[in-house]
């Protein structure tokens, strides 16, 4: 029988193993470990238990210990409350306030020699009770024991030996925050208390001031906890005086520079409070401050207002237009502008609430008579500086008060503050120059900023009631009277500079930047330099304009953009903002909705145009315009009118051409084509076809009606310039409705090229451009009341004297009535303080107040036609050119290079060439009256003869030497005879030239 080798016996059955694991014993497994973990957890638990007993046996044992330890050293300490022994007791005893209580009473009252012991170790302990009482009152300043801890306190800072040391511990362990509390709690009711419980506790604050070297650190912790407590003075009434006497603003400028970076992140409430409490305390001392104290407090003071929200000082109450100027006090005066697209993108900011007593106490700051005090100080060495810095802070944390603000500046200084500043700071800035204009975002330029921008507002208010005679320095006669601060040569450096800054603001590729605040200037941004850099410039380019003092060039910025790319792109620009968001015309974000600021900031190109459009050639500027036109066309399907279906046909009577304009086209879209067919005297329809001739001689016969000033619409000032007549009629709505249509009949001619022949007052045209008129402008209107004004603003003596008031006497048709020029203005005198307000107030009222319906009329129908944004292009005497074409000498080699012939006439025909030999020997005048004859308008196009639509021409009429030239100006057309002599050329045309003869339609 074989034996195996290996394994059981052959019989036995062998054992099964399985490899890949039982599925029971699995189980097993997984219940073993859970199990084990849940013991591990069980015993962790335990653990943590014995743990905690044995912590909390700890702590019951300690406290016991402690408890038994401080009853033994209360024990002592009652034993004898004077003693050594008991002051060790009292500080391991810490805040015990019963103990401290008992301890403080007992030595302030019957053991004064505890607290003037002069013994090192004495000193130690003293400190650290003194720290304990500071600790008590802080957190019970009406606790029965608060009057003992103060005068044991006073008792340790002031007679002490080792008081300085005592002082210079306390301060650096929270004096003056724990003594805010105090302050708090004591006064908490805002009412005041006696004197008797304020009177040790304004002592105690007031110890540390007589330590000198303590001065910097007790100026912090009294700027930082005490000047910043709402309401301070009104809190420490019955103790002020004392506590006022000894305050150490006199060492203003040994403050630690540290509180300039704290300040820069405190809250607005302490800001304000601050301001508040400073407005109270400094003011009186003024005039005893010593200069770098002055100083100080002039750049903490500015750093403070820098800081804040704008309006934080004077909130709005319900009113929309928060920046309103002298002239905005009537309740009719709407915004020139509509709710700005950028005011979205600025954050919105939380205003700190401010009490009655806060707001009146600041209220201080701007008036005039604290303005005056601070300027009588700036000729002292070392202050315009800070000077420069608290006035420009102040006249952008108070919107509401600028001009007025800016008004006494000027007026108290006569002009010297805008010399200093200009000449010191501004001079030498290195902002705005050619080779670095667009710099000016960058950081290291922070501290040029408030001289440029102060100097820019000064400036601007300045002019306002600055004649031009002042302005050019050329009162010689009167030594009196106060002469421009600048010369004409510094005036022309800083238009560039403020140009070169305006136009690279407004360049921006990142509109967003706008509303960035600038480096160093607290809360004002770059939209507010750009706004005040803009106002400066535009003042200073309209006494350009009126009387140049700067170069030709002196405008432009050529040298930084490429005119042809700027042209182009001005163009798309246009068009995309008149789509508008959903492509239809005036649909969307519309560009006839939108301001000078909102289109700055959709648009660069635009925003230059309408802001600072004298930076562009001027006929540059004039192409872009026609080029706006014919885009406005194209989006209405038209290029040329003339013959196109759908043309507006209006039968005009020669006989009443104003009346039936006025009935037959009020509502007619006069963008469209408009076809005119006369009707003669006597009922028949004139022959001819319009094509566009005989619209402009409708629109030149109806101007000479609806001008003529025995309507009773207009009035000719001296020059025989037009304005809105300001009488009660013209304001009536039937009269208003003529300023509309007269204002729509004018836009028709500017949107067709046509020149009218009529002038307007520089005033009138200015409110065209949303512009504010001048002292200036006045004399063109009411020259007596112009030298009246002029009288008053330099009168020496007192204004009072005069016997005037805020008042304005009208005489209409034999009715005298009197007008407030604000609110109870019949109350309030005429005075050297207000007397600049109340020129401008005059002007404002006389050259817009009493035109502004009329005016706004006729700027609504204008509006219909001419797109706004077009027309801010110009300045006044631009688009009097526009309107009417160049008042300049008549180019006769222009003229004929642009002269179409027609019957059997040509360039080198006879006749012609006498025409031109006549015409080059005739006078300027002469000519003028050939081209009114011809044309209906006696000046040039604006661009030259060859923008002139149509063309000029001359046709022969016949071989009569008798018969005189005739015209059609519809088509600018002369009818010539020809002539064969010389002599009876010209004497046929100047006797039709000077006869006014009319329409001639053969």
């Amino acid at each position: 029988m074989d034996v195996p080798l290996f394994g059981d016996a052959p019989n036995k059955r062998r054992r099964e193993i399985n490899l890949g694991g039982n599925h029971t014993f699995s189980t097993s497994y997984n219940d073993i470990l859970s199990e084990a973990k849940q013991r591990r957890l069980q015993r962790n638990d335990l653990k943590r238990r014995q743990d905690a007993a044995i912590r909390i046996q700890h702590a019951w044992h300690g406290h016991l210990a402690l408890t038994n330890v401080r009853q033994a050293l209360r024990a002592t300490f009652e034993h004898d409350v004077t003693t050594l022994t008991a002051l060790r007791c009292l500080v391991l005893l810490g805040q015990d306030e019963d103990a401290l209580g008992r301890w403080s009473k007992d030595v302030s009252t019957s053991r004064r020699d505890i607290l003037l012991q002069s013994d090192p170790s004495h000193t130690v302990l003293l400190q650290r009770v003194s720290r304990l009482l500071l600790h008590s009152l802080s957190s019970n300043a009406r606790s029965p024991h608060a009057s003992a801890h103060m005068d044991a306190l006073t008792i340790l800072l002031s007679e002490n030996p080792h008081r300085a040391t005592i002082s210079q511990y306390l301060i650096s362990h929270g004096f003056y925050p724990l003594l805010r509390q105090a302050v708090l709690q004591l006064t908490e009711s805002v009412q005041p208390v006696s004197a008797s419980t304020l009177a040790p506790l304004t002592q105690l604050l007031a110890t540390p001031f007589a330590f000198d070297n303590l001065l910097p650190d007790v100026l912090s912790g009294l700027i930082l906890h005490i000047l910043t407590i709402p309401l301070l003075p009104n809190r420490l009434l019955p103790a002020l005086g004392p506590f006022s006497a000894r305050l150490p603003l006199a060492s203003l400028h040994l403050l630690s520079p540290d509180i300039i970076t704290h300040y820069a992140l405190s809250s607005a409430e302490s800001k304000v409070h601050l301001l508040a409490n400073l407005a109270a305390f400094m003011p009186p001392r003024y005039a005893s401050l010593p200069t770098p104290a002055f100083a100080t407090y002039l750049q903490l003071t500015a750093l403070l207002m820098n800081a804040l929200p704008t309006l934080a000082l004077e909130p709005p109450e319900n009113k929309t237009n928060t920046t309103r100027n002298w002239g905005d006090e009537d309740e009719d005066e709407e915004p020139d502008t509509q709710v700005e697209v950028v005011a979205s993108f600025q954050p919105k900011v939380e205003l700190p609430q401010l009490d009655e007593k806060t707001r009146k106490r600041l209220q201080t700051l701007p008036s005039p008579d604290h303005i005056t005090t601070i300027l009588r100080a700036s000729d002292k060495p070392g202050l315009l500086q800070p000077i420069v810095e608290f006035c420009f802070a102040l006249s952008t944390v108070w919107p509401t008060r600028r001009d007025k603000v800016l008004n006494t500046m000027v007026a108290c200084s006569r002009g010297a503050l805008v010399r200093d500043i200009y000449r010191q700071f501004v001079r030498s800035t290195p902002l705005g120059r050619d080779e670095t204009y667009a710099e000016v975002s960058r950081p290291e330029y922070a501290s040029h900023w408030p001289p440029l921008l102060l100097l820019a507002d000064l400036y601007t208010q300045a002019l306002l009631t600055m004649t031009d005679d002042e302005f050019f320095g050329s009162t010689t006669s009167n030594p009196d009277v106060p002469r421009n601060p600048l010369s004409l040569d510094e005036l022309a450096a800083l238009a560039r500079t403020l140009l070169n800054i305006a136009f690279a603001l407004y360049w921006r590729e990142d509109p967003d930047a706008m509303q960035e605040t600038v480096p160093g200037l607290g809360q004002v941004r770059w939209a507010h330099v750009r706004e005040n850099a803009t106002k400066a410039l535009q003042a200073l380019h309209a006494r350009d304009s009126r009387r140049p003092f700067a170069g030709a060039g002196q405008w432009l910025v050529s040298a930084h953009v490429d005119m042809n790319t700027f042209i182009q792109a001005a163009i798309v620009e246009e068009r995309q903002l008149a789509q508008g968001e959903d492509g239809a015309i005036g649909g969307g974000v519309g560009a006839r909705a939108l301001s000078k600021r909102q289109i700055a900031y959709l648009s660069p190109r635009l925003g230059v145009l309408n802001n600072i459009p004298f930076a562009i050639p001027f006929d540059v500027r004039v192409g872009i315009f026609r080029r706006f036109v014919i885009n406005d066309m194209e989006r209405r399907g038209f290029t040329q009118w003339r013959g196109r279906m759908g043309t507006t046909r209006v039968t005009i009577r020669r006989t009443h051409i104003a009346q039936d304009g006025f009935d037959r086209l009020g509502d007619v879209d006069l963008k469209s084509p408009i076809a005119i067919t006369f009707v003669d005297q006597f009922g028949q329809e004139e022959a001819g076809i319009d094509g566009g001739g005989v619209f402009k001689e409708f629109l030149t016969s109806l101007g000479r009606e609806v001008f003529d000033s025995d309507r009773g619409l207009w009035l000719p000032n001296k020059k025989n310039e037009l304005y809105p007549a300001p009488h009660s009629f013209a304001t009536e709505p039937h009269s208003l409705a003529w300023y509309r249509f007269i204002g729509r009949i004018l836009g028709k001619a500017l949107y067709e090229g046509i020149l009218i022949d009529v002038a307007f007052a520089g005033f009138f045209l200015a409110k065209w451009l949303g512009k504010q008129s001048w002292l200036d402008d006045l004399v063109s209107l009411d020259p007596e009341l112009y030298q009246g004004l002029l009288f008053l603003k330099h009168y020496k003596g007192n204004p009072e004297e005069l016997s005037l008031n805020f008042t304005v006497a009208e005489d209409e048709f034999g009715v005298a009535k009197t007008i407030d020029l604000i609110p109870n203005g019949s109350n309030v005198a005429v005075s050297r303080e207000n007397r600049l307000q109340y020129i401008y107030l005059i002007a404002h009222y006389r050259l817009t107040k009493q035109i502004k319906r009329q005016s706004d009329a006729f700027f609504e129908g204008l509006s219909e036609i001419i797109d706004p944004k077009w027309l801010r292009m110009f300045n006044q005497q631009e688009l009097q050119i526009l309107l009417g074409g160049v008042n300049s000498p008549i180019d006769l080699d222009d003229l004929r290079a642009h002269t179409q012939y027609g019957g059997l006439y040509s360039d080198h025909e006879p006749t012609i060439e006498l025409f031109w030999q006549v015409v080059n020997t005739l006078t300027q005048e002469e000519r003028r009256k050939l081209l009114r004859f011809a044309t209906s308008c006696s000046r040039p196009p604006l661009l030259g003869f060859k923008e002139l639509n149509p063309n000029f021409a001359i046709r022969d009429a016949s071989a009569d030497q008798t018969r005189l030239p005739t015209a059609s100006t519809c088509v600018n057309l002369l009818k010539l005879p020809r002539y064969r002599d010389a002599a009876v050329l010209r004497e046929k045309l100047v006797q039709a030239i000077n006869s006014n003869a009319g329409f001639d339609l053969s």
